[in-house]
């Protein structure tokens, strides 16, 4: 099956299982949403006991609804004024909706809640940092518990404290004598850099600097931190007047993270001879950045409420923190709260030089709510505004893909591989890809072939090309060996994506081996359960290997089951008459999976491509 594809740059999944151990206490910890499960909204004020308040509370806690959650969370301490559980969750949904004063206010009132320790800590302990009593501020965040990620934290805000009392060499000794695993590296270099620079300390800013933009882990590990690691050496360099350095910084980000709008912006303001500000000028904002890097590498599925607690705080700290607002509004995306995304997307600085990404996302949003016309207005301007930037072309053919109009599609990526030119870098696969899903979708396999090969030159491994053009051949009949290979390549990137894995066995199923298809199939279902054309697929492996029953069972969930792109007469006609004989030279097309949909465009800190 071909299969969405997606340009989220996440942190490596091994860091992320570790620093996610032990983080949060269970309070701060929702139980799953099942998917069928829709959102209820309650009136607080028709509630009328302290039963009712608290699980109507936890459901719209549980939606990530936490204007009604609070709101309900205070009716039911209306109840009960002493009960310790529902003021612990009444603080982090404070802290979660971006009400952090009135969320410190309970953290003050639960300072002493062991529970609910390591968020007070920190809400308290930055508090202290904000209003400059850097004494207080440390003492509070000292830490001496097991956790890992706890530690390397609160030693990193507690190092910003004594930055901000004038204590440069007591802050940077705290981080260089502090013990732990080799990832700690990758946010103590970036942070000992901005430290120095806060201190006026220009030689030792640009040795750490330096160490952490030639961090081959880095990238994986933490990109939005490498990324200001960058961008902070890059302002140095400009600063003290070394142009050329200044550029070959930018040069070392852009080959990690092509089409960075913000080193776009920086490398701009660099050649006209202007000496952009720093990011981090305070001890305040460097504490935000704490918070920023260690929720940037966290930022993964399943952990949305524990990096939106980081964020919030940060942005409290902080508040015109682009990097910050975007990250929010991604992860607000990920919650399906696309009004609030586009509240974060458009509080981004006018000024600032992610501003863009801002409005690239700003347009993604507004079609995901159904405002298709606005959105391809919006970034049909953007594209006017500047045609050398590639992404927003891939961001307008996104929303042309979601709204099927794959001939403006084509002819916005003809646009885009126009400026790109005759050289095309690495990462300028994804434009050739989604040119070629265009052309494909346009039944003009001629033109769409050449550029899943141009493509997958660009990135030979790439998992959703191989996928994606091993699956057509397969499918078409053509060159079916090649075809294989590819997606045999592409499982063996993603074992775990069920997209891949059904392309796995459909092919199995179009080259007669079925016993291999109904293996891949069933673990295609498993991997990703409900989807109509995997339920379809398995049902047709199954008649082959004369397992009619399941086979007509699995052709009726196909039919229940999510997917657009299935033959639904051609389903309910197998399930009354089952297969045909089998044709020893197939010719006639099957339905074709779910195309993969252009993604969006890379929009930092948490959208990369």
């Amino acid at each position: 099956m071909r299969q969405k594809s997606s340009l989220l740059l996440l942190s490596s999944a091994a860091l992320a299982a570790v620093l996610l151990v032990g983080t949060m206490a269970n309070a701060a910890t929702a139980e799953p949403k099942p998917e069928a499960q829709e959102t209820v909204t309650f009136n607080a004020g028709d509630v009328k006991s302290f039963s009712g308040a608290f699980l109507a509370a936890r459901t719209a806690d549980v939606d990530h609804d936490y204007p009604t959650a609070i709101s309900l969370y205070r009716k039911a301490l209306g109840f009960d004024q002493a009960n310790l559980e529902i003021r612990e969750r009444l603080m982090i949904s404070l802290l979660l909706n971006g009400d952090f004063e009135e969320g410190l206010a309970e953290a003050e009132a639960l300072k002493d809640d062991a529970a609910v320790e390591r968020i007070t800590k920190i809400v308290r302990g930055l508090d202290a940092l904000r209003d400059k009593k850097f004494d207080t501020a440390k003492k509070i965040l000292a830490y001496d518990g097991p956790n890992d990620l706890d530690r390397l934290t609160h030693q990193l805000l507690s190092a910003w404290a004594d930055i901000g009392a004038g204590k440069g060499r007591q802050a940077m000794a705290g981080i260089n004598n502090l013990k732990g695993p080799a990832w700690y590296k990758v946010f103590t270099d970036y942070h000992l850099g901005a430290m120095a620079l806060v201190a006026g300390d220009i030689g030792t800013a640009r040795r750490h600097l330096n160490t952490a933009v030639t961090n081959n882990e880095a990238v994986a590990t933490a990109p939005d931190t490498f990324m200001r690691a960058v961008m902070a050496l890059a302002r140095l360099e400009a600063a003290a007047g070394n142009r050329q350095k200044a550029l070959d910084a930018i040069a070392v980000g852009d080959g990690m993270v092509a089409n960075y709008a913000p080193l776009k912006a920086l490398r701009q303001s660099i050649e006209k001879g202007e000496k952009p500000q720093q990011q981090v000028t305070t001890a305040a904002e460097g504490a935000a950045g704490v918070l920023f890097s260690i929720g940037g590498a966290l930022n993964r599925q399943g952990a949305e409420d524990m990096v939106s607690l980081y964020l919030q705080i940060a942005h409290a700290l902080d508040p015109k923190s682009a990097d910050t607002l975007i990250m929010l509004g991604g992860l607000a995306e990920k919650l399906e709260q696309p009004d609030r995304a586009i509240q974060f997307y458009s509080s981004v600085p006018a000024d600032s030089p992610m501003r863009r990404i801002s409005e690239l996302q700003l347009g993604l949003t507004l079609s995901e709510t159904g405002k298709v016309d606005e959105a391809k207005q919006h970034l049909k301007s953007l594209i006017d505004s500047d045609p050398t930037d590639i992404r927003s072309y891939i961001a307008y053919g996104s929303v042309l893909s979601e709204a099927k109009e794959y001939k403006a599609m084509a002819e916005t990526y003809d646009k885009a591989i126009e400026v790109i030119g005759p050289v095309p870098k690495p990462g300028d696969w994804t434009v050739f890809f989604q040119r070629g899903i265009a052309y494909e979708r346009l039944k003009q396999w001629e033109k769409a072939e050449p550029n899943f090969r141009k493509a997958l030159e660009l990135n030979p491994e790439q998992p959703q090309v191989l996928n994606y053009l091993g699956y057509s051949l397969v499918d078409m009949s053509k060159n079916l060996e090649e075809g294989l290979d590819m997606i045999r390549r592409a499982v063996d990137a993603r074992p775990d994506d069920g997209y891949i894995v059904d392309s796995l066995g459909w092919a199995y199923f179009r080259m007669g081996q079925f016993d291999d298809a109904v293996t891949e199939l069933e673990r295609a279902v498993q991997l990703r359960a409900g989807d109509a054309t995997i339920n379809d697929h398995l049902g047709d492996a199954y008649w082959r290997v004369g397992r009619k029953l399941e086979a007509v069972y699995q052709w009726n969930r196909s039919l229940i089951s999510e997917g657009e792109d299935v033959n639904r007469e051609h389903i309910k006609e197998k399930i009354e008459k089952g297969l045909p004989p089998l044709d020893p030279n197939p010719t006639t097309a099957r339905s074709q999976a779910d195309p993969v949909a252009p993604p969006p465009p890379p929009a930092a800190p948490d959208k990369k491509s």
